[in-house]
């Protein structure tokens, strides 16, 4: 069987959805259910650090504080 080329998927959601896909193909056959949840948990864990540190570089309170007439959406404290 011939290879399948494979378009590039910009989603976020896709690729990770991708990526959980192909990391369970290499296990195979899992022992239990409690597994399965560690190394999906495991993914979810790694891609929500990924884009927590991906959206810091764009979208910071900095750079959203101005953008809002709310009095509530300030900069914490800490941050100054």
């Amino acid at each position: 069987m011939a290879p399948r080329h494979l378009i590039p998927v910009t989603n976020p959601i896709e690729r990770l959805n991708c990526e959980i896909k192909r990391r369970t193909e290499v296990i195979g056959i899992f022992p239990n259910e409690d597994a399965i949840v560690r190394l999906i948990g495991a993914i979810l864990l790694e891609q929500n650090d990924e884009w927590a540190v991906q959206r810091a570089r764009y979208m910071t309170l900095e750079t959203i504080a101005p953008l809002s007439d709310d009095p509530t959406v300030s900069l914490p404290a800490i941050a100054s």
